[in-house]
């Protein structure tokens, strides 16, 4: 695990079931380490998903260490908490599927890191897809 203690900026985004975006958010934070800061963002997003009433979210990783940890049952009893509180969205009222996607992928999340404008784990909404 590669170790930072430096600001890194983050981001996601929600689709609907054909593709459509819904909403995004981008988030700049210091954490230890790679897999905690993924964790952080996985549960801001289900965090945001709920809050915005959805009834199901496909989250997406690239970071397969974390999804398979999740997938398999173990986040129950992680020592990362947001590991822990991940397995507790997970296990609310909505249909959540976990899958990992190579970091090339993330053309959506690439931009949206581009353009963060938030101060310290500080958590900016875009409804709006970025236009860059």
């Amino acid at each position: 695990m590669s170790i930072s203690r430096q600001r890194e900026i983050v981001g996601r985004a929600f689709r609907g079931p054909s593709g459509e975006w819904l909403v995004g958010f981008e988030m700049v934070t210091c954490m230890v380490d790679i897999f905690q800061i993924e964790a952080r963002v996985i549960l801001k997003g289900l965090k945001l998903g709920w809050i915005k009433g959805f009834v199901q979210v496909e989250v997406e990783s690239d970071n397969a260490v974390l999804i398979d940890t999740i997938i398999s049952g173990f986040a129950a009893n992680s020592n990362t908490i947001e590991v822990r509180l991940i397995h507790e969205w997970c296990n609310r009222n909505w249909q959540v599927k976990l899958r990992h996607v190579l970091r090339e992928s993330y053309k959506v999340v690439d931009c949206l890191t581009k353009t963060a404008r938030g101060g310290m784990n500080q958590l900016v909404v875009l409804v709006d897809l970025p236009s860059h």
